[in-house]
């Protein structure tokens, strides 16, 4: 039976591609950085998974740019969605705007493409070529922290090689492969998505969230 293998990328403008593998009982494989170049991280994932099958792979990163600002915007007084106003620029995704209001992380509200910082823009493109190599999620570990911060699991183990030249950034990577790992053991939860922007994953699922807010309204 084929081995499953779950790799979290982390991007970082300065240092590069932070990437950590672990198998599926949460025991590390390998970890490793990659210039921040499409055909380098594609062949970094290729040595990290050894030729294993059943490849998902973690992405900490947006998946696309908005294709325009934000018609909606989540009413907390109302506990529901509003309109917005003529000349409103609001921008981000779906799956943006869940994890704020669940008060999960600070999401980056992800511009058009053409306002979008560099490594936003390489996002975009890393996700089109990982494809090919397995199933591609996209992971928030700051969400996944938070989550995760009052249990006493998942128990993961991890290694230190390669966290010297950049110890948050790998840790974010590895972070990234346990909340694949979890969301394919079906304990975790996928979030947005209703704009037709990309999802979320995460490692546990969204408690008491309003059901409204799950749900993207329908375009006016």
């Amino acid at each position: 039976m084929a081995m499953r293998t779950f790799i979290g990328v982390d991007i970082s403008e300065d240092r590069g591609c932070a990437l950590a593998a672990i198998d599926e009982s949460g025991r590390a494989i390998a970890s490793d950085w990659s210039d921040c170049k499409v055909d380098d991280v594609v062949r970094a994932v290729r040595r990290l998974a050894f030729g294993r099958g059943d490849l998902t792979i973690g992405v900490d990163a947006p998946r696309m740019p908005s294709e325009k600002s934000r018609a909606w915007y989540w009413d907390r007084k109302t506990l529901g969605w509003q309109p917005s106003l003529p000349g409103d620029r609001g921008w981000g995704r779906h799956c943006e705007v869940v994890i704020s209001v669940m008060k999960l992380a600070n999401p980056q509200w992800t511009p058009l493409v053409e306002a979008a910082p560099p490594w936003m823009r390489f996002g975009f493109s890393l996700y089109r070529a990982l494809q090919a190599l397995g199933d591609v999620l996209e992971v928030f570990p700051s969400a996944s922290y938070r989550q995760l911060a009052e249990l006493d699991g998942p128990r993961v183990n991890l290694s230190f090689r390669a966290f010297a030249r950049g110890p948050k950034d790998m840790l974010d990577a590895y972070v990234g492969a346990v909340t694949a790992l979890e969301y394919k053991k079906g304990n975790g939860s996928e979030v947005g998505g209703g704009d037709g922007l990309g999802s979320i994953v995460l490692p546990r699922p969204v408690v008491a969230a309003p059901a409204a807010l799950l749900v993207w309204p329908a375009e006016v």
